[in-house]
């Protein structure tokens, strides 16, 4: 075993931070959207110019800089404004530097494998832990143009970094690009011109505690009013006092409606946006405020009632309810969903397959589910995988990320607890150990179901193998019992077997008797025993 890695130890995944809720402005004027489409395009334009002036400051960038661009905003537009275009400028310049230097590690992944394989023979077979030469001179020849190519990005990459340069495109790199294959996309140049519009528009605000109903630029009342503090230059739109313009329509928060309302009537800030979906010609205002942090009960506390293994994939989550002795119960289960087509497409059956996961916990009364802590963006390389295009597809159509963060939030909101555990050899020793003892003719495992065990197992703070070796001397457990058992004061613990006789355990003595009916020919065997054999299973069902 000296080739496995050391794992990480589990951990209680701490429970979400933020809240966010939206709802349809339904029933706007034709003055409202041309009010809401003259104030995002003004700020927008702020915030395009305040993004600008932070990049060109680069490292240089401090507290004083920040003072300055939020002075020469305050002018044209509010305070308050102002305020939050400077943060939601630095905050997208912090994301761009972080993606950064996950491109410059992920250059460097590529740069070490290719140079690793081209300084092998042709045709050296590799191993399990790492790749061989490459097939052809071809192949040699192609892969070292890519190494040159690689080289050079890195270098372009960490010249950007050490300077403190990012590119950064407002409306999203991708829309940019779709400018260039409209037939593709199935748009035209007016279509496209008007999202990429609306995508660099600026509607938000951040909330204020202490102010009223916790907004003072775009405040909503507990009727579901909705009013906004225009800008300087757009003070004559107002319609009422103090240069706000409040909308016809109204809002009313179906889900989680009396927490805002809670927040709002005590004065506690709520932050908000208003956009526009261009496709269905729909505005929405968004909601969302910060709770206190709450801390996460022990991971003892979560594994006291059992927990439930979940193994995920790129089309389905594979789970497995466990004892808190680690012995599985009942049968696996299968949560399929469907990630093709689009995001929201995609996002819907996330969220359906998630809620019928927590509702089947919440069912079988554990206090948490244990998961993986799953990360593939080393492992999607090609250089990594080569010509195994599928596996890289298949590893990234699985939603780590989104799924965590929305499993977390999902399941807090039912009192459970996300378990996260290192996911070296899930599958491999969940298929060795648990695959094959578990298939009966009713029952089909699969590697998937014996990999949620594993985890399940893991999260619990078991090994995931079934038992270990007998202890010494002989198989009377004389040196004591297995490492991987229950203790002696536990009901259905797996201990040391009776002998093995015609009768059941704890009932009266067999006869001393010879069971032959007759010695007469050696064919004749004896009658089938009566008594019924029961042992303890080898795993406790509960």
């Amino acid at each position: 075993m000296g080739g496995v890695r050391q794992l990480a130890a589990s951990f209680v995944v701490p429970g979400p931070r933020g809240v966010a809720v939206r709802d349809r402005l339904k029933h706007l004027t034709s003055q409202d959207e041309r009010v809401l489409r003259a104030v995002g395009e003004h700020q927008g334009a702020l915030a395009s110019r305040d993004l600008k002036a932070h990049c060109a400051d680069g490292l240089e960038h401090s507290a004083d800089t920040w003072a300055a661009r939020k002075r020469d905003l305050t002018g044209v537009s509010s305070s308050r404004i102002a305020g939050a275009i400077t943060k939601a400028t630095h905050d997208q310049w912090a994301l761009a530097r972080r993606c950064q230097a996950a491109h410059i590690q992920k250059l460097d992944a590529g740069i070490r494998t290719l140079r690793h394989r081209l300084s092998l023979p042709l045709g050296e077979k590799g191993t399990k832990r790492s790749a061989g030469g490459y097939r052809s001179r071809n192949e040699w020849f192609r892969k070292s143009r890519r190494l040159a190519m690689l080289e050079a990005r890195h270098a372009a990459a960490v010249a950007d970094w050490q300077a403190g340069r990012v590119r950064v495109v407002r409306g999203g790199k991708r829309l940019l690009n779709t400018r260039h294959h409209l037939t593709q996309a199935q748009l035209t140049e007016a279509q496209w011109r008007e999202r990429w519009e609306a995508e660099r528009w600026f509607l938000a605000a951040d909330g204020e505690s202490g102010k009223r109903f916790g907004n003072e630029t775009i405040r909503v009342t507990p009727d579901g009013e909705v009013s906004i503090k225009l800008p300087a230059p757009l003070a004559h739109l107002a319609n009422t006092r103090h240069g706000r313009y409040t909308l016809t329509a109204t809002v009313t928060f179906a889900h989680r409606g009396a927490e805002w309302a809670d927040r709002i009537e005590a004065n506690r800030a709520v932050a908000y946006r208003i956009h526009l979906d261009v496709d269905r010609g729909r505005w929405y205002l968004t909601a969302s405020w910060q709770r206190p942090a709450v801390q996460t009960i022990p991971l003892e506390t979560a594994r006291a009632r059992g927990m439930i293994g979940v193994d995920t994939n790129a089309d389905h989550f594979a789970a497995y309810r466990l004892d808190r002795h680690g012995n599985p119960v009942g049968d696996p289960h299968r949560f399929p969903y469907d990630l093709s087509g689009t995001a929201g497409h995609r996002d819907a059956q996330i969220r359906h397959a998630l809620t019928r996961l927590i509702n089947w916990a919440r069912r079988v009364g554990v206090a948490a589910i244990g998961i993986e802590d799953l990360d593939f963006t080393a492992e999607k390389t090609r250089e990594k995988h080569g010509r195994r295009k599928r596996f890289r597809q298949l590893i990234s159509g699985i939603p780590t990320s989104k799924l965590k963060a929305r499993l977390v939030s999902m399941a807090a909101e039912h009192g459970l607890s996300i378990v996260a555990v290192d996911p070296a050899y899930t599958s491999q020793w969940g298929a060795q150990h648990w695959q094959k003892p578990l298939t009966t003719p009713r029952r089909k495992m699969s590697r998937h179901d014996a990999a949620g065990i594993a985890i399940g197992r893991r999260a619990l703070g078991h090994p995931v193998r079934r038992r270990t070796a007998p202890p010494p001397h002989d198989r009377s457990d004389r040196a004591g019992h297995r490492t991987v058992q229950a203790r002696s004061s536990d009901q259905g613990r797996d201990e040391t077997r009776p002998p093995a006789t015609d009768r059941l355990p704890g009932g009266p003595a067999p006869s001393r008797k010879r069971k032959r009916g007759t010695s007469a020919s050696n064919t004749v065997r004896d009658a089938p025993s009566t008594q019924q054999w029961a042992q303890d299973s080898l795993t406790h069902t509960g």
